[in-house]
């Protein structure tokens, strides 16, 4: 796409540094260019499998660090954009594949990848990458998980596997077990829609209720939108301005209290 005669890529970056977050992601174009500004980085990990990663550094070094897990799109150019936004806010962040580098255009696609994906292997890709994080030479050794949809199930299901220190879940699927709960090491950020079918009010209550009986109640923090499911994706047709907006800027005070703080 950035290689196309046509397109004037001084234009395009100018473009780029004009334009808000959310336009970023609702335009293919600026989300290419965005995602172009991050590394892949690779690891190898003791299953034998190779992994690979979207890392942005931001300008002031060191810095907190955050994991990124994509939607059930796999990991697309806008969630390597919104890896560089969040190095803008001055954190050091990776957006993780746990799709094997699949990204899916359809539903069906994204229903099928998803349904693909090997729990067990997921999760040593997550811990591997988090251990990597914490000790990478320019980060502050501390770490935060934020993940949308099949992301933000895994942003939870990732510090459960290992030491985080906020995690973040955009209306993603919830463990129920009060008992399982109790591994969680630091406090919890949810935003999730009132319109929202699948991640609704009955399983973010029976969320809520096992984390008081795992003792947990006061690390939980949850926050309803007039919503649906995806609504802070500017690329989908559930996107809701506002409310992305609000939830963006109360992660990144959640964040900030407790990887910057």
């Amino acid at each position: 796409m950035l290689d196309d005669p046509r397109i004037d890529r001084r234009v395009l970056l100018k473009g780029l540094a004009g334009a808000s977050f959310a336009a970023v992601l609702a335009d293919p174009i600026l989300a290419r260019a965005a995602a172009e500004q991050t590394e892949t980085v690779t690891l190898t990990l003791p299953s034998g499998r190779t992994v690979s990663a979207a890392l942005a550094l931001p300008e002031t070094l060191p810095a907190p660090t955050v994991i990124l897990i994509h939607e059930w799109w796999g990991l697309n150019d806008q969630i390597k954009a919104t890896a560089r936004e969040y190095a803008n806010e001055g954190y050091v962040a990776l957006a993780i594949d746990l799709m094997g580098g699949s990204v899916a255009t359809t539903p069906d696609a994204a229903r099928a990848q998803t349904q693909a994906v090997d729990a067990a292997e997921a999760t040593e890709t997550c811990t591997a990458w988090m251990d990597w994080l914490r000790t990478h030479e320019h980060g502050t050794g501390t770490l935060g998980t934020v993940g949308w949809c099949f992301g933000g199930g895994w942003s939870l299901n990732a510090s459960l596997a290992a030491p985080a220190d906020a995690t973040v879940i955009y209306y993603g699927r919830l463990a129920q077990d009060a008992e399982t709960l109790k591994a969680l090491s630091g406090p919890v950020l949810g935003h999730f829609g009132t319109r929202d079918q699948h991640i609704n009010a009955d399983m973010v209550g029976g969320f809520e209720r096992a984390m008081a009986a795992a003792g947990k109640a006061d690390s939980l923090t949850v926050h309803w939108y007039e919503a649906d499911h995806a609504f802070a994706n500017p690329s989908g047709g559930r996107y809701d301005e506002e409310d992305a907006k609000l939830a963006w800027a109360r992660t990144l005070a959640f964040f900030a209290q407790h990887l910057k703080g």
